[in-house]
C-alpha cells in the first residue's frame, strides 16, 4: 500500500518538474518538483530494503 502511494507521488513530482522545464518562468516548480522527486524516492528504495 505505501509502495503504491510512494509510486503516485513520484509519477506527480515527475509530473510537477517536466512542467515547471517546459513553462520557462515556472523554473522553481521544476526545481521544487526534482527535489520532492528524489525525497519520494529516496523514501521508496529505504521502504523497499526495509522488507
Amino acid at each position: 500500500m505505501l509502495l503504491r502511494l510512494l509510486g503516485l507521488l513520484v509519477l506527480v513530482w515527475l509530473v510537477v518538474t517536466v512542467v515547471g522545464w517546459v513553462v520557462e518562468g515556472l523554473f522553481w516548480l521544476a526545481v521544487v518538483g526534482l527535489g520532492l522527486l528524489l525525497v519520494t524516492g529516496a523514501l521508496g528504495v529505504r521502504e523497499r530494503t526495509r522488507r
